[in-house]
């Protein structure tokens, strides 16, 4: 499982004084990316002319997160053949409570935008070494 932290910020309040659902969206965004980085998969993958492309995603908020509450993204991959699954759970660390989760599908696509199968490097991502 891979885990990226960070802290709710005063810009990303909604009018309740909340952080946006729409933010969460980008939480486990920064999330995917982080694990990418992590992974040097970036540099693989563009130097292969190959690209990860999101094709479906299906949220559930379940509480809110206020201002500089303390905030993990847990993140899970797994094959679902053709997708990469990116499974994450946000959890806010300063109340210990789940705020939402998500399944994001990613498919594989090489360099004439044509699908390509997920190699199991890819899966193994979140595991620790």
């Amino acid at each position: 499982m891979f885990e990226y932290h960070l802290k709710a910020k005063g810009y990303e309040l909604d009018s309740y004084n909340h952080v946006n659902n729409a933010v969460y969206l980008n939480y486990m965004e920064q999330a995917r990316w982080e694990i990418m980085r992590d992974q040097k998969l970036l540099d693989k993958l563009q130097s292969s002319g190959k690209k990860l492309v999101v094709t479906e995603v299906h949220v559930k908020y379940i509480r809110e997160i206020r201002l500089f509450d303390e905030i993990v993204v847990l993140t899970k991959i797994k094959k679902e053949a053709p997708y990469l699954v990116f499974q994450h759970k946000i959890k806010n660390k300063t109340n210990g409570l789940f705020a939402a989760k998500a399944n994001v599908k990613t498919i594989l696509l090489d360099s004439d935008n044509m699908p390509e199968d997920i190699p199991d490097d890819l899966v193994d991502l979140t595991k620790k070494k």
